[in-house]
């Protein structure tokens, strides 16, 4: 924790998911960790014992609920599940989507990626800001003085960051600082105010090579 901060809520990403066909899973129920992804979460309940834990909110797909497993019985803290949490919506959610290939070969498409500023394919990055905003000052009220943890996706943790960095919302999906079972830390100050951002990578011996 930074010095000087009161409270910090973590943001962390889930870890590795089992999809070998790489297709855009979103907000499709019944995505499971897989074997990799499972050992992240549990090296992420082990970075966890130093914290002073006083909540953990977690979004309800099941890779984020699988993820927050270890955390939770390490601390003896029932998850808490909040709809705020999900990945963001995505209109070529349930296909294959990788740039150069999959649905970015198809012309009907295209009619879906006009406005990436928005973006058009997807829910807006506003809508995304807001919720996930509400999400980490629900989980730092749950926690009284204590930290929180929220556990959500990448891309909705990315936006998160970058609204509150000032940085510009358009950019580069494969530039995210924002590993898998990454964590993405909201510091407060004492009058609850965010104060900044640290990110840290306690799985990253796990991530896979590329």
């Amino acid at each position: 924790m930074i010095r000087g901060m009161s409270q910090s809520v973590h943001v962390i990403r889930h870890g590795e998911v089992e999809n070998p066909e790489k297709i855009l899973y979103g907000r499709q129920p019944g995505w499971r960790l897989s074997q990799r992804g499972q050992e992240m979460a549990e090296v992420i309940g082990q970075w966890s014992k130093s914290l002073d834990l006083g909540a953990l909110h977690v979004s309800p797909l099941q890779r984020a609920q699988e993820t927050a497993a270890p955390i939770s019985r390490v601390h003896g803290i029932p998850i808490t599940t909040d709809e705020k949490l999900i990945e963001a919506a995505n209109i070529f959610e349930g296909k294959k989507f990788e740039f150069g290939s999959g649905v970015l070969r198809h012309p009907a498409a295209w009619k879906h990626l006009y406005n990436p500023w928005k973006p058009s394919w997807g829910e807006p990055y506003e809508e995304q800001i807001s919720r996930m905003l509400a999400a980490i000052f629900d989980a730092k009220k749950a926690a009284g003085a204590k930290d929180a943890i929220v556990v959500s996706h990448q891309l909705p943790i990315w936006i998160l960051r970058s609204a509150i960095e000032g940085r510009r919302l358009l950019h580069d999906p494969r530039k995210r600082e924002c590993t898998l079972a990454s964590v993405t830390s909201v510091h407060f100050d004492e009058d609850g105010m965010i104060s900044g951002t640290s990110y840290s990578e306690p799985a990253k011996h796990l991530l896979p090579k590329k």
